[in-house]
């Protein structure tokens, strides 16, 4: 069975998408704009589909039948560069790059042991990464700006769309000013906690997670302090200002600014977050994206 349109079309036509006009993409490709536009024709000729809205001035605007074949030609794409790397004799080394979308308060404690061990096992493999929270990196995952995503499950039911696969757990716990009245404790409840003020990791989900936490214990939340910052949460409550609830622990007490938080246990069942690579349902990933996500499950195995 022939096929009538080719791989150029396909990359003149994601390379238009991404840079919202044919006159950019044109730049970027190096060639004339006439050829961008043609092979853009021909392939919606070709597929009896319209692929953008052309506004005079204005750019273009991805239609819907765009959008489902942009995730198709990337990864079209990305086989036939696999093909042509195996063709040369170069399969058997993975090279090119994986692009990682990151949970922001996650990127310490995962990345750097992902990194060296990648660099070791697969040093033609480039990594990028994308630290965003985590409603930016499913959008990133659907646009095809990232490989796949490194988050909490903190999703909503209606993101039927994303395959979560969980690789680590992470139980929330309580960080107090070192002195606080409960910081030789081993473990307390957050209704303990209810006098004072508390302190805001404010993310998207992540603050209704840790507001839903407190009230549980029966307690309303006294919110004085919030930041979008891991370290300032912590550098707040060193300075005595009140507690928080986090849920990755580093291996210091210290805050960047040299006060001290004392970490403690919760009292009773409280699922931890899960912590999960999440990617697109449906889209087969680059074979060096496999290998980096069999590298991240296993640096999480121990």
């Amino acid at each position: 069975m022939s096929v009538g349109f080719t791989l150029v079309q396909l990359r003149y036509f994601v390379i238009a998408a991404e840079c919202g006009s044919m006159t950019a993409a044109a730049d970027k490709l190096r060639i004339a704009q006439s050829a961008v536009s043609s092979a853009v024709t021909n392939l919606e000729h070709e597929l009896r589909v319209q692929l953008f809205i052309r506004h005079r001035a204005r750019g273009l605007t991805v239609t819907s039948a765009g959008e489902r074949l942009l995730h198709q030609a990337r990864d079209l794409l990305a086989r036939a560069r696999e093909v042509e790397s195996e063709a040369r004799g170069s399969g058997g080394s993975l090279t090119g790059p994986v692009t990682i979308g990151c949970f922001v308060t996650l990127a310490p404690y995962y990345l750097p042991a992902l990194f060296a061990a990648c660099n070791s096992r697969y040093p033609g493999v480039e990594l990028n990464v994308v630290e965003a929270e985590t409603e930016h990196l499913h959008r990133s995952l659907r646009a095809g700006g990232i490989d796949f995503a490194l988050t909490y499950d903190l999703s909503t039911p209606a993101e039927t769309d994303l395959r979560r696969e969980t690789i680590d757990q992470a139980p929330a716990h309580v960080i107090v000013p070192a002195g606080h009245r409960l910081a030789d404790r081993a473990a307390v409840d957050l209704a303990e906690l209810a006098p004072d003020p508390m302190v805001l990791l404010d993310l998207p989900y992540s603050r209704d997670y840790f507001r839903a936490l407190v009230a549980a214990s029966g307690a309303e939340p006294d919110v004085r302090y919030r930041s979008q910052s891991y370290e300032t949460v912590r550098s707040l409550v060193a300075q005595g200002l009140g507690y928080s609830i986090l849920n990755q622990r580093p291996r210091t007490s210290e805050t960047y600014g040299g006060g001290e938080v004392v970490a403690l246990d919760l009292h009773g069942q409280r699922p931890p977050l899960e912590v999960t690579i999440t990617v697109v349902d449906g889209v087969r990933q680059t074979a060096r994206a496999q290998a980096v996500m069999e590298l991240l499950r296993a640096t999480c195995r121990g």
